[in-house]
């Protein structure tokens, strides 16, 4: 019996379908698609405007358009790992409602916090299970309703986020496909730079902290820029290194969709080919845990992602919480 690895077998999605402009923004706040385009990258982004449809409902389509691209019955699922930043409540785990939603009667489910870096850390604690043997088929959602928690009348924040979900089925492999490498790290001194500062048992909700607008995302742009550049680089070198990568083997680099620039920055600086690098942020913004999923589902269905291909795929968020995996995508995907 050979190793196994933890291998996606499939992906799928769900994205609201209204879509938020720089043009529509710039009625709502000072700020214009030029001024937002040449900083971000983003033209628009994807926003869930019904109330009643929290991230749950987000997370739960993109399971569903899953189970039907792969013809998975819900019963043979025994895993569920929600990453999201924005759970329907503090508690019980959006990953039980989702579950719930799907007929998914036999699993454990839980959610992980790890914002941004919510998927490549769920990705890499189910692996821990598929790799063991104790779970055969294992399923991480990101589901986030970044809308909920953003301050509209915040020029530096709001043009930044958008709502999505993603979701990917994991199997064990032993034709050394899946996940090969990983490293996740955190780094707690970053926490005050991004954040939501009310809301917790440390900062409760009150009318002083509505009215202070602490319910929102909080965020120090330029300290964030440069610890997302250098920890996002660090990591995505160190498991390049390990495993004798260079920039010209990777099929694809598929990095955390917060900024272009920051794309960018990180693809030049660990001398990855322009054409390799997997940007569609201008289309939907930052969906904070779910852009990775979201660009695996756009590049299956695009016909870009072939068996074999090597892929590294590197995030950074909250906390701060970062870091970089290294894949062998495990099967073909056709147009």
């Amino acid at each position: 019996m050979g190793k196994i690895n933890a291998v996606i077998t499939g992906v799928g999605a769900f994205l609201p379908d209204y879509v938020l402009t720089n043009d529509e923004l710039s009625r709502m706040v000072d700020t214009n698609d030029e001024w937002i385009t040449t900083r971000v990258g983003i033209k628009e982004r994807r926003i869930e405007k019904d109330p009643q449809k929290p991230a749950s409902f987000l997370g739960t389509k993109a399971v569903e358009n899953l189970f039907e691209r792969t013809h998975t019955n819900p019963d043979e699922i025994e895993l569920v790992i929600c990453a999201t930043s924005t759970p329907d409540h503090i508690f019980p785990a959006t990953a039980a409602y989702i579950a719930e939603n799907c007929g998914i009667k036999h699993a454990l489910c839980f959610d992980v916090q790890a914002a941004c870096a919510g998927f490549l850390t769920a990705y890499t604690i189910a692996s821990n299970f598929i790799e063991s043997g104790r779970k055969k088929k294992v399923l991480v959602v990101t589901t986030e309703k970044m809308s909920f928690m953003v301050d509209y009348t915040d020029r530096a924040t709001c043009p930044l986020f958008g709502d999505g979900a993603g979701a990917v089925l994991i199997e064990g492999n032993e034709e050394g496909f899946g996940l090969i490498d990983s490293e996740m790290r955190t780094d707690g001194a970053g926490t005050d730079y991004l954040q939501m500062k009310a809301g917790g048992s440390a900062k409760p909700a009150s009318h002083e902290t509505v009215d202070a607008h602490e319910h929102f995302v909080y965020q120090e742009g330029k300290v964030v820029f440069k610890h997302a550049v250098t920890n996002m680089c660090a990591t995505t070198a160190e498991v390049m290194e390990r495993n004798n990568l260079k920039g010209e083997d990777l099929r694809w680099f598929i990095p955390h969709q917060a900024n272009l620039r920051i794309i960018e920055a990180v693809g030049e600086r660990v001398a990855i080919p322009s054409d390799r690098v997997y940007v569609n942020i201008q289309k939907y913004g930052n969906t904070s845990s779910a852009t990775i999923p979201i660009c695996l589902w756009e590049m299956q269905n695009n016909g870009q992602l072939k068996k074999g291909d090597k892929i590294v795929c590197t995030t950074f968020g909250a906390g701060f919480t970062f870091g970089a995996i290294y894949i062998k995508w495990g099967y073909d995907t056709d147009k």
